[in-house]
């Protein structure tokens, strides 16, 4: 997956390669389609939601260069997969998802995998957490129609949020870092995510 997937398409962040090689993938895909974890795909893991792509969640963790000493909240835990993957980069992982059976899988499939160090919350993720805040970095894992005001006001100064903006059916993944002057849009790719349902997001259906 490492050589395939990531670094032949682009990733060149050595950190974030070592962490994707580390993180038992297969622990965080339902057993009946636990052989196809490592495929190049995003795969279904129950509530019309998914385990994304391992590119996408190498590209986001390359874009937000995530440091040791960096306090980062994942939205969208679903599967738990980006949040161990992250937890291999910083010093704390806070991860927030709407549904509460999701995040009660994923925080049995982080203590399987050994990261039972990463903080599981159940809410609303379009609005963060900021009692934990602030943040040196925040991924989000589900696309909001734009940057969620909550989740920027979230980020410490210099703080990086990677957020995937636009449409239902198709999005860019935006780098916006936090400046003095405001919100700094830094890069964007396009992508294509779940909606990030929520007060900051899309509407549930």
């Amino acid at each position: 997956m490492v050589e395939e997937q990531l670094r032949r398409r682009g990733v060149g962040d050595e950190r974030v390669l070592a962490a994707m090689e580390r993180v038992p993938r297969e622990l965080f895909v339902p057993e009946p389609i636990r052989e196809r974890a490592y495929d190049d795909a995003a795969l279904p893991i129950g509530g019309d939601q998914t385990i994304s792509q391992p590119f996408m969640v190498a590209r986001i963790c390359e874009v937000l260069a995530v440091r040791e000493s960096d306090c980062v909240l994942d939205v969208g835990t679903g599967s738990g997969y980006q949040a161990a993957v992250l937890a291999e980069l910083a010093a704390e992982v806070h991860t927030i998802e709407r549904i509460p059976d999701l995040a009660a899988h994923a925080r049995e499939a982080l203590e399987a995998a050994g990261y039972s160090d990463v903080h599981v919350h159940v809410g609303d993720g379009s609005k963060g957490l900021p009692e934990h805040a602030p943040f040196g970095a925040i991924a989000v894992a589900a696309a909001a129609p734009e940057v969620p005001v909550s989740l920027y006001e979230q980020l410490e100064p210099g703080g990086r949020l990677a957020v995937p903006v636009g449409g239902r059916r198709g999005q860019e993944l935006r780098l916006v870092v936090r400046s003095p002057e405001g919100p700094a849009v830094l890069r964007s790719v396009p992508c294509r995510f779940v909606p990030l349902i929520g007060e900051e997001g899309f509407e549930r259906e």
